[in-house]
């Protein structure tokens, strides 16, 4: 008697983790791709992480997504790469040669996002980089590696700050709070990596006439899908890039590892999510 061998499988891993759109995405590519496999989410509390990813592919899956509270944890328990070990954050699992390997793909969701959203957007030679939390990390080591000289960073807590400045070296500049005003005029590049603008959290208070007419502005919030800051933005006229593109682009590169195939940020995949999110 001859096994039937299961379709791949894939999952988000968090804590909480009900509200990902990330199953709303893969299965849009399975069903659009033609591939049978499947992908779901499993809420896994912190203490039962390590157990749950080292019986990973026992359970069935090829890999995972990993999302908070977990990225620092997974990037311990596999092999991780550059980018991830760059970020000390993994989200993203797969095996290569029997072997838990892990990334981090929200380096190439921004910078994938803003090379769709404003080609050219590179030729900044200043970007300012509001926040000094995980995802800025991947947006700093995104922009470093793309070649952008200066990268502002500023935190609340300067002393955040100036501890990542200290890990990617002399082309990233610390800026207290209240300094920001004093950078915004050559700034390039304009992104928001904190919390604020987010439903429920208070507005990020910046004056955006400060910029350069040629500026690009990025915001990594994507509930609501446009923040006060990308509406005050597009009503200078300037070029913006949202946190729904990032989220998109940043499930290609786990979606090929998982299941073979790249797949393709599409209009209708974007629709399809906006949908969504406005059910919130």
């Amino acid at each position: 008697m001859t096994s039937v061998k299961k379709p791949p499988a894939a999952c988000l891993i968090g804590w909480p983790a009900a509200h990902s759109r990330s199953p709303l995405i893969h299965h849009y590519w399975l069903r659009t791709l033609g591939i049978a496999g499947g992908y779901v989410i499993e809420a896994v509390p912190p203490d039962e992480f390590k157990d749950f990813v080292f019986r990973l592919s026992l359970r069935g899956f090829v890999g995972a997504n990993v999302t908070l509270p977990h990225k620092e944890q997974a990037l311990a328990l596999s092999k991780p790469d550059a980018r991830a070990r760059a970020v000390g954050a993994a989200n993203t699992l797969w095996y290569e040669g029997g072997e838990l390997r892990s990334t981090n793909t929200d380096i190439e969701g921004f910078i994938n996002n803003l090379d769709a959203c404003a080609p050219g957007w590179d030729r900044a030679e200043d970007a300012l980089v509001l926040g000094a939390g995980g995802a800025s990390r991947a947006v700093v080591f995104g922009l470093i590696e793309r070649g952008i000289k200066r990268v502002h960073l500023a935190n609340r807590t300067l002393d955040r700050a100036r501890a990542l400045a200290d890990q990617f070296g002399a082309s990233v500049h610390p800026v207290a709070w209240d300094a920001v005003a004093d950078v915004l005029p050559r700034a390039g590049l304009l992104v928001n990596t904190t919390s604020l603008g987010m439903h429920g959290q208070p507005a990020l208070k910046i004056d955006l006439a400060l910029l350069p007419p040629h500026a690009v502005v990025a915001d990594l919030v994507y509930v609501p899908l446009e923040t006060p800051l990308l509406a005050a933005a597009r009503g200078r006229g300037l070029q913006v890039a949202d946190g729904l593109g990032m989220l998109l682009h940043q499930a290609v590169r786990g979606f090929e590892l998982w299941f073979g195939q790249r797949p393709q940020v599409t209009p209708e995949l974007r629709a399809l999510v906006e949908a969504d999110l406005k059910k919130v």
